[in-house]
């Protein structure tokens, strides 16, 4: 599957029990943060739902010069792009399977790390410390779910990637 197209994928009705043990048979690696995100009441079992998602640079929304969260997720809606549902990182790390390699292993550097999906969903929390949300990365040859902390003055470069949900079709 190419992270490029459209990526059909239901979200929810696994066990946050289920949904972790699912992870680690894929051989996906957390780091604190994903885990503290999947402590949150969001991943208390819910119904199914079916997303489309789709991944967009800042530059595609038209943030040639990058822009914060808030900035990204504005540009996304205007160009008709909805934000997942919290608990869609899980979900998305064991549907997208064919994501590239990083082109470096450096796993925490204050930075958007390279070749990184995050996934636009809202904050979990407005504390600083607590992580905004999930990003996908593969590092020499390892899949990786690793949970992200930014401010609200973070500025994302144009070439950072996020996947956003597509309005269902009537």
């Amino acid at each position: 599957m190419e992270e490029s197209e459209p990526i059909r994928l239901s979200v929810g009705g696994v066990s946050r029990a289920d949904l972790r043990a699912a992870l680690q048979s894929h051989g996906v690696l957390l780091n604190a943060h994903a885990e503290t995100l999947l402590d949150h009441d969001a991943f208390e079992l819910r119904e199914p739902e079916a997303l489309t998602v789709v991944v967009q640079s800042v530059g595609e929304l038209g943030l040639g010069d990058g822009g914060s969260l808030a900035e990204v997720f504005a540009a996304a809606r205007e160009q008709g792009l909805s934000l997942c549902p919290p608990d869609t990182g899980p979900y998305l790390r064991l549907a997208l399977r064919s994501q590239p390699d990083a082109p470096d292993s450096v796993l925490s550097a204050g930075r958007s790390p390279a070749g990184a999906i995050k996934v636009a969903a809202a904050p979990l929390s407005d504390d600083v410390g607590f992580p905004k949300g999930f990003y996908l990365r593969v590092v020499d040859g390892v899949q990786w779910l690793r949970g992200y902390r930014c401010d609200d003055e973070y500025r994302f470069a144009a070439g950072d990637r996020f996947a956003f949900t597509l309005p269902p079709a009537l």
